[in-house]
């Protein structure tokens, strides 16, 4: 009989952690980021771990932003930034990264 309490405190506990996930939601990556993030990875013919080699991190990084999944890390898509060639953040998203002094 010991083991029903043990699943009731487990729902309680998911419950808690779906309220905490809710609250967390307005952090996660925006879906046209991971659209633009795939776009300029395909166009370098770059896979997902590819592109993770570079930028250092792990493929299943690439791929939660791809998926808008995750927290945008601001050192991460800066690196994919420089690594694609194009703005992923601010109002000129999706448009090629124009390096300081190319001017």
């Amino acid at each position: 009989g010991g083991g029903t309490n043990k699943q009731h405190v487990a729902t309680k506990n998911t419950a808690k952690l779906d309220r905490e996930t809710e609250e967390l939601k307005h952090d996660k990556i925006p879906l046209d980021l991971g659209k633009l993030i795939q776009q300029g990875r395909q166009s370098k013919g770059l896979s997902q771990k590819d592109l993770a080699t570079k930028v250092n991190e792990k493929a299943q990084v690439i791929n939660d932003y791809e998926a808008g999944r995750g927290i945008p890390n601001q050192m991460v898509i800066g690196k994919i930034e420089k690594v694609l060639g194009i703005k992923l953040r601010g109002k000129d998203r999706g448009k090629p990264l124009s390096l300081p002094g190319n001017k």
